[in-house]
Parts: C-alpha cells; sequence; structure tokens
C-alpha cells in the first residue's frame, strides 16, 4: 500500500493537486476537509477530538483493505511537536496493518497572495462549505502564517520520499503529474 502525505499552507492546492493525482493513478483521496467538514456541520463548531477519532477510523479501516493507496492533506505545523507526532502517528496506523507500506511526502508552496486568490476558487468553496465565508476564511489564513510555521525549512523534512513543488504557476493537473512521476505511482 502506499500513503502520500499532500500538505501545505492553507489554500495552497491540496485538494485539487490531490482529486488530479487520484485522476491519474489508482490512489483514493482523503482530503482534510471529508472530517472536518462533517463535524463542523454536527457540532456547529470545529471539535478537534472528533475529527483525529474520525480520521483515524478512515485511516485504520482503509489500511485492512487491498486498495493500491491513498492520498492524505495535511497542514503541517513544522514548529510544533505534535504535528509531527502525527504524521508519525498515522504512518503507524498503516503499518500495523501492512508493513509494506510506502509513504511519499509532497509540500505545495505559494505565496500568500496566490493562496488568498485560491481561497475564493469554485472547486474551494464546492467542497469546503466552511470556506464559504470568504472574509472569516482569508482571516484565517493570515492568522495561521502569523501563528504557525507551515512551510518546512530547506532540509528539514528528513524522509527520502520528499518532493517540494512551488505550485504558483503550475495547474493543479501538472503538479499530480510531477508527483506520479516522480515516485512512479
Amino acid at each position: 500500500m502506499k500513503l502520500v502525505l499532500l500538505f501545505g499552507d492553507g489554500a495552497v492546492g491540496k485538494m485539487t493537486v490531490g482529486q488530479e493525482l487520484m485522476k491519474i493513478t489508482d490512489l483514493r483521496l482523503f482530503h482534510n476537509h471529508m472530517s472536518i467538514e462533517p463535524v463542523v456541520e454536527v457540532f456547529g463548531h470545529f471539535n478537534g477530538n472528533a475529527i483525529r477519532r474520525m480520521r483515524e477510523v478512515f485511516f485504520e479501516e482503509f489500511a485492512q483493505t487491498d486498495n493500491y493507496g491513498m492520498i492524505f492533506t495535511y497542514m503541517w505545523a513544522f514548529s510544533e511537536k505534535s504535528d509531527w507526532d502525527y504524521v508519525e502517528h498515522v504512518k503507524e496506523i498503516f503499518l500495523q496493518h501492512k508493513p509494506d507500506t510506502e509513504f511519499y511526502y509532497v509540500e505545495l508552496i505559494a505565496p500568500q497572495e496566490v493562496r488568498l486568490q485560491r481561497n475564493e476558487t469554485e472547486n474551494r468553496l464546492k467542497n469546503k462549505p466552511t470556506k464559504r465565508n470568504i472574509e472569516r476564511s482569508r482571516a484565517m489564513i493570515l492568522g495561521d502564517n502569523r501563528t504557525m510555521r507551515l512551510v518546512s525549512e530547506p532540509g528539514e523534512i528528513p524522509y527520502a520520499n520528499y518532493l517540494r513543488i512551488e505550485n504558483a504557476d503550475i495547474p493543479a493537473a501538472e503538479a499530480a503529474k510531477m508527483i506520479k512521476a516522480r515516485f512512479d505511482l
């Protein structure tokens, strides 16, 4: 089994690139808002514990299948040890069920002004109801950038199967092709 962890700052294009990658591989997409949106709908607010538990069920059940693999999108705060621990925890879930799981790490990077434009795209708003309040979503992006480091430092990602794509001027389909080719997916 393969797990592609697709990470980056808010509105960098994780979900959209993941959608395109799913189209050209046998990987299935589990973008982070697939667990966020139903929890917000039911609870009326972001409930981190419920979201984490829901994701774990998906990971555990998926890891027990004969599927080719999964793309999981994630906003990784590199300055937070808990986020590093979470990535290792997700890996352990897969390894418990499929010890030969292969892990791939893809970081998307784009300047804030590009991400703020992407914050308003039709695809984003269609798939992420919590982002439809554009001003609130914009404020979250700006706030996250003030309080978290969501872009890795050079050499910080220690994994062999790592790819960093500056995708400000690269269409999502092209980024997906780059990922597929680099990791022979």
